[in-house]
């Protein structure tokens, strides 16, 4: 186990979720011992300040695993320290039950627990099951739908396959609704390493869509008419297919996803928690307006020419850092064609991408020094960390 301490500013970036989420879960499976000041420092107002339930319950889960020493690991800390006296390859329990204390993102602490697990093989392919009890549709976070169709699929490319089961949803918006998760994940075989990822070279054209909604049973037909009407509007040679339709079973609840498929295999995925008052608004409103915005703003994604969409790659950093070989996953045509060849420094948040995705880079950087950077992220030479040697 590593025994040099890294030391994180929370108030470094604006990722301050990301940092700690990273931080810890390659805490745990390098066994660096990990103090992070100033949590989630730049935030301000109702959701700043400290760690929230969904870091708390990630801090725990992995605590538990690797009997880690801890401190400051409640709601509001705005300090951490962590050090793992296990590895993953001493993992016991392999019918693992997260609980969080609150609608918490479920998605979230999926990311957060998934790379420990991975190199949690026993040298018997024993899978490990993973069920997550939170949020799986809610606020300032990405839903159960995301990860299913645009998330595992597209790390099934480095290798890494999830069964997934969404048992029931939870939801922040109406009335506090805490929702269940099932995964079955199998660990690398001993003295194996994330693969380097097969990841295309040109995006290719937008061959489908995917349309997935929760809403309302009221909402359900006006708003497939709607988003049929801006789908055919914007993305006119593409198909459209609803591949979920689901009764939110409330008012507040008001939820759509949009996943461009595209001829190279690739997925860009867009979505919307309808956030807004609804009062005095007619069914033929709220459907306009929610299928105008997820439309428009899956249309900005794609013009922006990248190879991946904002969300999934602040997601894949980790995985690009863990794994052996060359990864490119550009987010914007400018990244594809930058061609410097020069190392980035990676005192800081730095790259192509959203907030997110720098400050993933920066701490992941910080935990796996031997990983390079290059040509603002748009070039990742991985650890290629073995199961063995974590």
């Amino acid at each position: 186990m590593a025994s040099r301490m890294v030391r994180l500013d929370g108030r470094t970036g604006e990722g301050g979720g990301q940092l700690v989420r990273v931080a810890v879960a390659l805490a745990a499976l390098t066994g660096a011992p990990l103090r992070i000041d100033n949590v989630r420092g730049n935030r301000e107002g109702k959701r700043g300040g400290g760690l929230k339930a969904q870091h708390v319950a990630c801090i725990r889960t992995l605590a538990d695993a690797t009997a880690a020493e801890v401190t400051g690991c409640s709601v509001g800390s705005k300090s951490l320290e962590f050090k793992a006296k296990l590895s993953p390859r001493d993992l016991v329990n392999r019918n693992i039950k997260v609980k969080a204390e609150s609608v918490s993102s479920i998605l979230l602490i999926f990311q957060a627990v998934l790379p420990f697990l991975l190199f949690a093989g026993d040298g018997k392919g024993a899978p490990i099951t993973l069920t997550i009890q939170g949020g799986t549709n809610v606020s300032f976070s990405l839903s159960f739908e995301y990860l299913d169709q645009v998330l595992l699929p597209s790390l099934e490319r480095f290798g890494i396959k999830v069964e997934r089961k969404l048992e029931f949803r939870g939801w922040s918006h109406g009335p506090r609704q805490i929702g269940s998760a099932k995964f079955g994940i199998t660990p690398l075989k001993p003295g194996h390493r994330i693969k380097e990822p097969l990841w295309p070279k040109e995006r290719g054209e937008i061959t489908k869509i995917d349309v997935s909604i929760v809403v309302p049973k009221y909402l359900q037909d006006p708003l497939k008419k709607a988003l049929l009407f801006e789908i055919g509007l914007v993305f006119e040679d593409a198909e459209a297919e609803f591949v979920v339709v689901d009764d939110s079973r409330h008012p507040a609840r008001m939820y759509a996803l949009l996943v461009a498929h595209t001829s190279m295999g690739l997925r860009f995925g867009r979505d919307w928690l309808y956030d807004e008052k609804s009062k005095n608004k007619t069914v033929d409103d709220l459907s306009t307006k929610i299928a105008q915005k997820v439309v428009d703003e899956l249309d900005v994604e794609v013009r922006k020419g990248g190879l991946v969409d904002e969300y999934l790659q602040d997601q894949l950093v980790v995985f690009q850092a863990l794994a052996e070989g060359e990864s490119v996953i550009p987010g914007s045509f400018e990244a594809i064609s930058s061609e410097g060849g020069h190392v980035d420094q990676t005192d800081e948040p730095f790259g192509d991408g959203s907030t997110h995705t720098t400050t993933a880079r920066w701490v992941a950087s910080q935990l796996l020094p031997q990983v390079k950077w290059k040509d603002k992220g748009r070039v990742c030479e991985g650890a290629g960390l073995d199961s063995f040697k974590n």
